[in-house]
């Protein structure tokens, strides 16, 4: 069925090479449209993805084998102890995570699309649907009509409107600081290099909590090998300013006024270039697909990042449209079925988010007051039976039955196709 198919997409980085890959490997002709003229591979800094999910892109062709990787398999909780400056342990949990550099992955993605069109700096200035039902891009090459578009045009998508006219992005009442530091950063505190090196940090606060975790440095990093010891640090903090408080340079005042020494230290040693400040939102779109357009990555729905699934359900995206698009039997079922199975799987993120940021950040624990036995139950009743691969076992697999994983299905209703109504402008 794919064989005869043109699919366009909008977005070139992650989510579109992913579903460029998915199209090609399905036997589909691809176009992508990249807005950007430059390479991608330098943009965005640490994400973490499941060890099976890793191992069947790599199986499947959509990465290489040889693209590093930094994978542990235990998550560790720590607090500042009370009256003191050291760190307390907390907790430690089977959590085994395979993190990555994001250009490394990008740049992985991105050769593996092989003989699709990629247009590089070729932004889309709208999308509409023709009268025979085809999608229909503008860009400044002109029009091209496709069987199908997909919109990989991230957080702020401008083709999710063509979908969910006027839905935006819920802002949470916090904000995340990330950023990626040399290992150099960690001179002077060889007890947190040692904990890094076997596993991924939780770093409870009154207020928040940061992630800290090691993925491999790209080729402008350390050395600029491939290996084991061309190391960065990662880290992600979430909390929320003081009022009228510039929020930039905040976390390193944070970080001082309530993390233990050391990793106070770590953070201050990293600066405000390797920091970037970000608001935190979500949202969901009602139905991902609807032909001739469907939807993925961020583009379907942006979850709170304490799911750690941005690039993860991009790249599940991507191996479902393959799925679907093989199976068939044609286009409007296939884009029903990837509807019905990611539109789900977006709702039920988008609510564990909101269910792990009031548990994390708006209403924390008392940290301290906290053991093993204490993290784990509190940390049961935030997953509330749902499945995810960062928390199979928290003390003993959440969420998990006999019959398998439990999920959160969402209402998959059919919608009529995109109406004749104003295009889309997209600018991707």
């Amino acid at each position: 069925m794919a064989a005869a198919l043109r699919i366009g997409v909008v977005g070139g980085s992650i989510a579109g090479c992913a579903a460029a890959v998915a199209g090609s490997r399905a036997g589909a002709d691809v176009t992508v449209y990249e807005r950007s003229g430059a390479e991608l591979q330098d943009r965005g800094v640490g994400i973490v993805i499941p060890p099976p999910l890793h191992a069947e892109l790599v199986g499947s062709g959509y990465l290489d084998a040889d693209m590093p990787t930094a994978p542990v398999g235990t998550r560790v909780w720590l607090t500042r102890e009370p009256g003191g400056r050291s760190a307390r342990e907390l907790a430690r949990q089977p959590s085994p995570v395979t993190p990555c550099n994001w250009g490394l992955l990008w740049r992985s993605l991105r050769a593996s699309v092989g003989a699709v069109r990629y247009l590089r700096g070729e932004p889309v200035t709208s999308v509409r649907q023709d009268a025979a039902g085809r999608a229909v891009i503008a860009s400044a090459r002109g029009e091209e009509a496709y069987d199908v578009v997909v919109g990989a045009d991230g957080h702020a998508s401008a083709t999710r409107q063509l979908l969910a006219p006027g839905l935006r992005p819920e802002p949470a009442p916090y904000l995340v600081w990330r950023g990626a530091i040399p290992l150099g950063a960690l001179t002077g505190h060889p007890r947190e290099l040692e904990l890094l090196r076997g596993a991924w940090v939780t770093l409870g606060f009154p207020g928040g909590h940061g992630i800290f975790y090691l993925i491999p440095g790209g080729p402008q990093d350390g050395d600029g090998s491939t290996g084991a010891g061309n190391r960065l640090l990662a880290y992600a903090i979430y909390g929320r300013p003081p009022e009228g408080a510039d929020p930039g340079p905040y976390v390193q005042e944070l970080a001082k006024e309530h993390f233990p020494a050391a990793w106070a230290d770590i953070v201050a040693r990293g600066g405000r270039r390797a920091t970037a400040c970000h608001p935190v939102a979500d949202v969901q779109a009602p139905r991902v697909a609807r032909p001739p357009l469907l939807l993925a990555g961020d583009a379907a729905g942006v979850t709170r990042p304490h799911t750690a699934t941005g690039a993860v359900k991009a790249l599940q995206d991507a191996l479902c449209l393959e799925r679907v698009l093989r199976e068939g039997p044609d286009l409007p079922t296939a884009l029903e079925r990837y509807a019905d199975e990611r539109t789900a799987a977006g709702a039920q993120l988008v609510e564990l988010g909101r269910r792990m940021g009031r548990a994390l950040v708006e209403k924390v624990p008392d940290w301290p007051a906290m053991g093993q036995d204490e993290v784990d139950v509190w940390f049961r009743g935030v997953l509330a039976g749902t499945w995810h691969y960062l928390y199979e076992e928290p003390g003993k697999a959440a969420g998990t039955t006999a019959a398998g994983p439990t999920t959160t299905a969402a209402p998959s209703a059919r919608r009529p196709g995109l109406g004749a109504g104003p295009e889309a402008a997209v600018g991707r």
